[in-house]
């Protein structure tokens, strides 16, 4: 074993740790909020998730997980020197992020198409700004492994891959908290 992990540090550049930090905590805090209007208004909160597609939100849930397993496949790729199957790994996981986006907008515009927007309710105003601030998120995570898969070396794909880990790890907190929690 070698690199980050035997010598005790976090993959990557330190930077995007701090990064990664705060942006959980802005997640968290929305994620809070959230709990504490529910707790409010736990009628209203209750029939406003009943229109939301479980499924849809199943499904991203398993594109993102497995988006975060390729592109760590693609940081393990590279450690072995295999650039070109790093890039297509890569590129795999940023297929996924495309899906989960096309997933999204589809949820989007159906609730759009039943009359439902920011201003619906408090729980579509916390269900717009989590997912959509989340779904910002994954556009900048494109981003990130694209810049990888041009930049290959091991602490820029460490760099960018640890921030599409948090994307996926803020999905699954988002995901049960607004489709599944009864």
């Amino acid at each position: 074993m070698n690199g980050a992990a035997s010598s005790g540090r976090l993959p990557g550049n330190p930077m995007m740790w701090v990064l990664i930090a705060s942006e959980m905590a802005v997640f968290g805090a929305g994620l809070a909020g959230y709990a504490g209007a529910r707790i409010l208004d736990f009628e209203t909160f209750r029939q406003s998730q009943a229109l939301l597609d479980w499924r849809a939100g199943a499904l991203n849930t398993a594109v993102l997980v497995a988006s975060g397993l390729a592109a760590a496949l693609a940081v393990t790729a590279r450690k072995h020197g295999q650039t070109t199957s790093a890039r297509l790994w890569l590129a795999l996981a940023g297929s996924l992020g495309m899906i989960f986006m096309a997933v999204k907008i589809a949820e989007y515009a159906a609730k759009a198409a039943a009359g439902i927007d920011i201003d619906t309710n408090d729980f579509f105003t916390l269900y717009y700004l989590l997912t959509g601030f989340h779904l910002a998120h994954v556009i900048f995570g494109l981003v990130l492994l694209a810049i990888a898969a041009i930049w290959t070396d091991v602490e820029t794909m460490e760099t960018c891959v640890a921030y599409w880990h948090m994307v996926d790890l803020v999905w699954l907190l988002i995901f049960p908290v607004l489709y599944l929690a009864p």
